[in-house]
């Protein structure tokens, strides 16, 4: 009996003990974690993205040429030049923008050219006569096979071109805003097309052909136009467009749009 006592009160010690050890564990706090580090996301390359549409502008100064322009022509060598044919143009309407966003004005000292960096600096001397004349590239064109230059009104006078209305000309490039012969923003202008039919035509042909391109159409003087500007406006997708698409009409022409 009292062998039995024993081994009854030794089990209630037991279960006595449990139950508390059991009671200690369930009121001891939360354990406290230190804080996590500080480590970083590994970084996430930005997705791609188009370039914007629109086109900066790029100002001339007022008149197209300024006195430090002169004084830089002076004392530099030219660091490109081409041997062609100039000839002048005029604004088809008052207001009408240049390529570079400006509007277009008969009076200024400026040039069109098909890929010099809008905002070139430039000589252009008439073979013909020896007349030269400073002058900026704010707009493009000419978009006639076997032209390099469209002069305004007071270039072509600067430069003995306005009654003759054609020369050969040497054109030589002193300064440029962006590099010349990486980078740049470029498409592909096609015409000109007599009627507006055949254009959307044109244009419906190309965005078959160049799907991921944009294709637009667009009325000039006495015809019409198409510009085709590839993914990202690249340089070597605007060449193999220019140098692959043969036009019923007009031709195809390489031009840089910045």
């Amino acid at each position: 009996m009292r062998a039995a006592s024993l081994a009854g009160m030794g089990m209630l010690l037991l279960l006595t003990s449990g139950c508390r050890q059991r009671s200690q564990v369930a009121q001891l706090p939360p354990q406290q974690l230190p804080p996590p580090a500080s480590v970083p996301l590994p970084a996430t390359p930005a997705p791609a993205t188009e370039p914007p549409v629109r086109i900066p502008i790029t100002p001339a100064p007022p008149g197209g040429i300024s006195a430090g322009d002169l004084d830089f022509i002076a004392t530099h060598r030219p660091i490109a030049s081409q041997t062609g044919y100039a000839s002048w143009y005029s604004a088809p309407y008052k207001g009408r923008k240049a390529a570079n966003g400006e509007v277009f004005d008969d009076h200024a000292m400026t040039a069109a050219h098909r890929t010099l960096p809008m905002g070139s600096l430039i000589v252009v001397t008439n073979l013909e006569t020896g007349q030269s004349g400073a002058m900026r590239i704010t707009d493009r064109g000419p978009f006639v096979e076997g032209r390099i230059l469209d002069l305004t009104m007071a270039s072509a006078k600067a430069t003995g071109i306005y009654r003759a209305g054609m020369a050969k000309v040497r054109m030589d490039v002193y300064e440029t805003p962006k590099p010349i012969g990486t980078g740049g923003r470029w498409c592909v202008q096609i015409g000109a097309y007599h009627s507006e039919h055949a254009a959307l035509r044109m244009k419906a042909r190309l965005e078959r052909e160049y799907p991921s391109s944009n294709v637009i159409e667009f009325p000039g003087e006495n015809s019409y136009w198409v510009r085709i500007r590839p993914q990202g406006d690249d340089r070597t997708s605007a060449e193999y467009i220019a140098r692959h698409t043969h036009p019923s009409e007009g031709d195809a022409f390489l031009t840089r749009l910045d």
